[in-house]
């Protein structure tokens, strides 16, 4: 006979705020959010959602209409450091962890109970108990037979909620959560099963498999086996070291049509992409640059090299070159990004007639050697003239600083 799977969800409640909480009792109870750095509301308390503030709203219109909110820049650093001390009390009852993102992560419990004298829904409310008393965040948490269903339950009351979804009770739970809440499920192939009537994860999981075989892909089959607490999804506890792309974006304020502060904000972009494409030992042959207008507008470039890299001259080359391809004179912009997909491990390296993979390679040489110099001093030692106008304007503690290599699964 096969064990009833037990697994654990646990996400942070306004985690980013609620990280500024526990660093200051003080704001408890008070409408906060952050992201002044990025000039868009990135997270907020429940108190400034109840006063109808949205992630992405512009901070200059919070301080506006709102004067009664805290605004705070964002510290990424200390986020980091809280994500992984709320993972590691998880790791005290579990060795089954996955580190889904900063605020979240799922436990495999199965057997645990005999194993710590304890039943399944103990473990949970002393996991979630240690987590608010040693760190001040709140989390909710939810147990289910599978990951699904276990982010279902987490979600069903927050913040600061720890429900329990049994395979007898799964319906209840099912009918009662739209189609969209559903993890995995996004906006469009909600309104495509909105249009064939089925409103509900409870409609959905009662469809035959027939009907999901026919109409959506494979991936939604393994869904609809986890809302039927069928556990095809196992807990995946090995670090990540393998990226299928990798992606920077920073957003600024304000917004401006300067293109010598563009081209820094993108120098900048691809110096981080590319030091995370290094820690992995991987490199890129095709880059995506994308800028983004004040009215949320899109314009792309994509590039694809003649040798793969992740030496940041060579991009911050192309990007100069072609900038004109995206740019649009008059447009105000808030926002520079950079992707680079196509990875393979860095022992792959292609030839090429005009020479411009030996440059890479030695551009690479010379960055793995100031890698070595950042690692030991934990900071960014040398950085490209063209990333200097992004760098000044940053605000200390605001960045990530390529901390997110372990927890921004990308």
């Amino acid at each position: 006979m096969v064990m009833q799977r037990i697994i654990f969800h646990m996400d942070g409640d306004a985690f980013f705020v609620g990280c500024e909480v526990a660093k200051n009792p003080g704001l408890r109870g008070l409408p906060v959010v952050t992201g002044e750095e990025r000039g868009i509301v990135s997270a907020l308390s429940y108190e400034a959602k109840t006063l109808g503030i949205k992630r992405g709203m512009p901070i200059f219109r919070v301080k506006k209409d709102f004067p009664c909110v805290l605004v705070l820049p964002g510290d990424y650093a200390s986020y980091t450091r809280f994500s992984q001390m709320m993972f590691d009390i998880v790791r005290r009852y579990a060795d089954d962890v996955e580190e889904y993102s900063i605020d979240e992560c799922f436990a495999d419990l199965t057997g645990l109970d005999r194993t710590l004298k304890m039943s399944y829904l103990e473990i949970a409310e002393r996991i979630k108990r240690e987590v608010t008393v040693e760190l001040g965040l709140s989390v909710s948490v939810g147990l289910a037979p599978t990951k699904v269903l276990a982010k279902v339950a987490s979600n069903w009351v927050k913040p600061n909620g720890l429900t329990v979804i049994d395979p007898e009770k799964t319906a209840g739970f099912l009918l009662k959560t739209p189609i969209e809440k559903v993890w995995g499920i996004g906006p469009r192939t909600a309104e495509y099963l909105k249009k064939k009537n089925i409103q509900t994860a409870g409609d959905f999981a009662e469809k035959d498999v027939s009907w999901v075989r026919n109409n959506l892909s494979q991936p939604y089959e393994s869904m609809w086996l986890e809302l039927n607490s069928v556990c095809v999804s196992q807990v995946d506890s090995e670090p990540k070291t393998v990226y299928s792309s990798i992606q920077k974006t920073r957003t600024f304020h304000p917004p401006t049509r300067d293109t010598t502060f563009l081209l820094s904000e993108f120098s900048k972009n691809i110096e981080d992409a590319c030091r995370k494409a290094r820690h992995y030992k991987l490199v890129s042959k095709k880059i995506s640059f994308f800028l983004k207008s004040r009215d949320f507008k899109y314009f792309t470039l994509k590039i694809v090299l003649d040798s793969p890299t992740n030496a940041p001259e060579v991009l911050v080359h192309e990007v100069r070159l072609r900038l004109g391809e995206m740019y649009k004179p008059g447009v105000i912009y808030r926002t520079t990004g950079v992707t680079l997909s196509d990875l393979v491990p860095d022992t792959v390296q292609q030839g090429d007639l005009f020479g411009s993979g030996i440059k890479a390679g030695k551009f690479e040489s010379i960055h793995r050697q100031l890698d070595l110099l950042e690692e030991k001093f934990n900071k960014r030692v040398v950085y490209l003239g063209s990333t200097h106008k992004a760098l000044n304007k940053k605000k200390l503690g605001t960045d990530s600083e390529d901390l997110d290599r372990d927890l921004l699964f990308l």
